[in-house]
């Protein structure tokens, strides 16, 4: 009885400085590590299916979409006590027609936990007029105008029996940097603080985002196709971009 009591003794402190230790390194300011993103496009809470479902609009009209790509850049991540860590050359190109690219990694992000999350709906100023890129950015990616010197932010093709467009085709390639057209946008939300984002050296938490499509159509502006049907940058544009700033992105939730 006397040994194991010894033994007992002598191995308890040890697991208690290994526990500690294990915990003291997944949070150290100095220490990196890896989460993801997942963003789950829909359409009014039914999945987006490309080409053959069909939806409705706020003003009841038919539409089917055939293209669906959006920017997500600069992401920026805050903690509780207010410091920030801004990720740096995080620039994604989300295409509904490619499921790899719905989910998206962040590497090198300093451990701890993030309270707040936020990022460009599109791309900045800067990086319209930077000349050649690749990545993301590449313009074979058919999201920048050539005549424009600028980026599509967010690329909706589809139709609706209410356009009066050729075809009854609906295009909204929504752009433009300078005001009084400009269309960059913040998307922000608070994370919960009971499951806050937690980076850590031996964990890959995953963040899941609902897309909403149809909030291009919607928000402050309920949009009729059979009057708005077709805008590349300028004051449509605007109208489009105010609508889908708080309704396209809607933290689902976290695996930490």
């Amino acid at each position: 009885m006397k040994l194991s009591q010894y033994l007992l003794a002598l191995v308890c402190p040890i697991i208690l400085l290994s526990s500690c230790k294990k915990s003291t390194e997944e949070v150290t300011p100095d220490a990196k590590s890896t989460f993801s993103i997942e963003f789950e496009n829909q359409v009014n809470g039914s999945p987006l299916v490309l080409n053959t479902t069909t939806y409705k609009n706020a003003k009841g009209e038919d539409f089917k979409i055939n293209i669906f790509k959006y920017y997500v850049s600069n992401i920026k991540l805050s903690k509780a006590d207010g410091t920030t860590y801004l990720i740096p050359e995080s620039y994604f190109l989300i295409d509904a027609s490619k499921a790899e690219s719905t989910n998206i990694t962040l590497k090198d992000v300093p451990t701890g936990d993030y309270t707040k999350i936020e990022y460009t709906i599109g791309v900045d100023y800067a990086r319209n007029f930077a000349g050649a890129q690749t990545g993301a950015l590449d313009p074979i990616n058919g999201m920048f105008w050539t005549w424009n010197s600028g980026y599509i932010f967010v690329k909706l093709e589809g139709t609706s029996p209410q356009s009066t467009d050729t075809g009854n085709k609906l295009t909204f390639h929504i752009g433009g940097v300078t005001d009084p057209n400009n269309t960059i946008r913040t998307f922000a939300t608070e994370i919960n603080s009971a499951n806050p984002l937690r980076v850590r050296t031996d964990g890959k938490p995953n963040m899941h985002f609902i897309v909403n499509a149809a909030a291009l159509f919607t928000g402050k502006t309920d949009i009729s196709f059979a009057s708005l049907n077709f805008t590349m940058g300028g004051a449509n544009s605007v109208i489009v971009a105010n609508n889908y700033t708080n309704g396209l992105f809607r933290l689902d939730h976290i695996h930490n």
